[in-house]
């Protein structure tokens, strides 16, 4: 069935007749659940995981590993599998017996895929297309509604997606062209932020679900914008909580000090603290791990509200790049030589206070540096 301007695909009271269900669907199963994957995957049921498998050229067992590293339940030897199963369990094991990925990795781009596509397939259905398919008319169902919107929107948030995962993928690709040697691909040096949400455990007990979710998704998106347009990477959110990462301290600093201004002016949003770390990352599947994590984390949940803390790594590569003076002190004498010569004194971006040093768990004693922002003279801030 097409929508066109013709008006076919529906009846003379202008209702819409979706697609009838598969022949092979299950008796008990939803027909509009039936009639909306037929739409969604383009083609009908035709075999059962060991046919397509078999189809494929390769094992069961393996088959097997794919689907459920793409997140697909166990179906049994339902027929419920089509010719776009087929092909992709195909091209997977093509490129294994080619010699491009290994068995391991393989699984691993499927796993990667499986996870990225299910968080946004589930967002997309939640946030956009139960909105879209309230009926318009009363005594219209939710039927006739939703498969004449799927049908209209598949095709550009298909064309969509491809696009954006496109530019990420030349984004990711340039970075690792700039890595220098292959270490870094895997094992590179970044600096990696956390910014956490103050009091949000005792914000879930007093507030209503929607109004927490309006917050939480509020927090997230001006987050993942900032941190988009100021040149870093967002890898992941958690409710109260964003991590991400950039590949110079400057960025990273700037980030953290904009969301922190940003939340404070805004007064719906509690306070909020960041904690920054400079050294080196292991990089996996769109994440980041080991011990400059772990320790931006630690800083983070000691970190004053509305402020940002940072280690001493984070602290002596903004001194480096000459984005923060070593110290006061050292930036008033700068100033003064500067002046006596004739010259533009340096125009630091940012501030460093050191604090108490401090046991912190797992990761022995540390020195956390308080970040500011310094005026355009010089000068810190007030």
């Amino acid at each position: 069935m097409t929508v066109d301007d013709t008006g076919s695909g529906a009846d003379g009271d202008g209702r819409v007749d979706p697609e009838p269900a598969p022949d092979s669907a299950d008796p008990g199963e939803d027909p509009l659940a039936l009639r909306l994957e037929g739409l969604i995957l383009g083609a009908e049921r035709r075999y059962t995981p060991f046919q397509a498998a078999r189809s494929a050229g390769v094992s069961m067992e393996l088959a097997s590993r794919f689907w459920r590293a793409m997140g697909f339940a166990d179906i049994g030897q339902a027929k419920a599998l089509t010719e776009a199963d087929v092909l992709a369990l195909r091209r997977l094991a093509g490129l294994v017996e080619a010699g491009l990925l290994s068995e391991a990795m393989a699984v691993q781009v499927a796993r990667s895929t499986g996870q990225t596509t299910a968080r946004l397939a589930e967002w997309q259905i939640d946030s956009f297309l139960e909105g879209l398919t309230e009926p318009p008319e009363p005594g219209m169902t939710r039927t006739e509604v939703t498969y004449p919107i799927v049908e209209l929107l598949l095709p550009e948030l298909q064309e969509f997606l491809v696009y954006v995962w496109r530019r990420q993928l030349a984004a990711s690709a340039g970075r690792v062209v700039q890595a220098g040697d292959d270490e870094e691909m895997v094992d590179r040096r970044l600096a990696v932020g956390f910014a956490d949400l103050v009091g949000f455990t005792r914000l879930t007990r007093r507030m209503e679900e929607e109004e927490l979710g309006e917050l939480v998704e509020a927090f997230e998106t001006t987050s993942a914008d900032l941190v988009a347009a100021r040149g870093g990477r967002l890898i992941k959110t958690l409710g109260d909580e964003v991590l991400y990462a950039a590949d110079d301290a400057g960025t990273a600093a700037e980030i953290a000090l904009l969301l922190v201004e940003t939340m404070a002016n805004d007064e719906t949003m509690p306070e909020l603290r960041v904690g920054i770390a400079f050294g080196t990352v292991t990089t996996r599947m769109g994440d980041v791990f080991g011990t400059t994590v772990n320790l931006a984390s630690r800083l983070t949940s000691i970190a004053p509200k509305d402020a940002v803390l940072v280690d001493t790594a984070f602290a002596e590569e903004l001194i480096r790049t000459g984005d923060a003076p070593a110290s006061e002190a050292a930036a008033a004498e700068e100033t003064a030589a500067a002046e006596k010569e004739g010259e533009e004194p340096p125009a630091y971006r940012f501030a460093l206070q050191p604090m108490w040093q401090r046991p912190v768990r797992g990761l022995g004693v540390v020195e956390p540096w308080l970040l500011t922002r310094r005026g355009a003279g010089g000068g810190e801030s007030s």
